[in-house]
């Protein structure tokens, strides 16, 4: 553990009087409220998106750094915004493409101690900074008609499960969810079916249409666009 973790647990137990307790807890409140006023303001004006989670480590030269970059451009020039975690790799690919094909490109950066800094891709009014990652998921689900996994790692596949539980309570409506690369997703699939489908019963067989894993932006680009095409819709910009 890093010195600053064992800071943070000790923190965390070191005793604190009713005044400290109340004193922090009503900055917390005000700080959280902040944040999503900024979020439902900016993005409340920006129109339909899609958002493109990945991870923050991969590199320009990666074969999923370049696929990202091709289905945000692809997307862009279907009529959607492109929302991303404002960061480096596949989040900075995602940005990249979108202002390539002259679209909205979004970032919703997280302060983070490391790896994280907004990428220069961004519109310069359509970057917003958050310290909370609940703040920031909220943001994420309520201003995005569709949802695009990239591979990536813890925080990937927290925003993918995020995404997929609202989905399936009916908690936001059957977007489109796409993961791109059935190579590196087929290992959670096989879990998926024979563990938590068939061993445990923990899921529906139904809850295996929520998602389409696909393996060229064509594919993901064509899901989204097809998908609201049943509903006759399209996007308004």
């Amino acid at each position: 553990m890093t010195p600053h973790g064992e800071d943070m647990i000790r923190s965390a137990f070191a005793q604190k009087d009713w005044n400290d307790i109340k004193a922090q807890n009503s900055w917390q409140i005000f700080k959280i409220m902040s944040e999503f006023v900024e979020g439902f303001e900016k993005m409340s004006r920006i129109g339909p998106c899609v958002s493109i989670f990945g991870s923050a480590r991969t590199k320009p030269e990666n074969k999923y750094y370049k696929l990202a970059e091709e289905i945000a451009y692809r997307l862009v020039k279907e009529g959607y915004g492109i929302i991303t975690g404002g960061g480096p790799g596949i989040m900075e690919a995602a940005n990249k493409g979108a202002q390539k094909g002259s679209g909205k490109s979004v970032g919703l950066n997280i302060e983070l101690p490391f790896e994280q800094k907004h990428n220069d891709f961004i519109d310069a009014d359509k970057c917003i900074n958050f310290d909370y990652f609940f703040v920031r998921k909220t943001i994420f689900l309520k201003y995005s008609q569709g949802f695009i996994g990239m591979p990536g790692g813890f925080g990937t596949i927290d925003e993918l499960f995020e995404s997929l539980t609202l989905v399936q309570t009916h908690k936001i409506a059957q977007f489109p969810v796409v993961l791109v690369g059935s190579e590196y997703w087929k290992g959670m699939m096989e879990w998926i079916k024979t563990i938590m489908l068939e061993g445990e019963s923990n899921i529906n067989p139904s809850d295996l249409e929520l998602f389409k894993i696909v393996d060229t932006a064509e594919e993901a680009v064509k899901h989204i666009v097809d998908f609201y095409s049943k509903y006759m819709l399209k996007p308004n910009f």
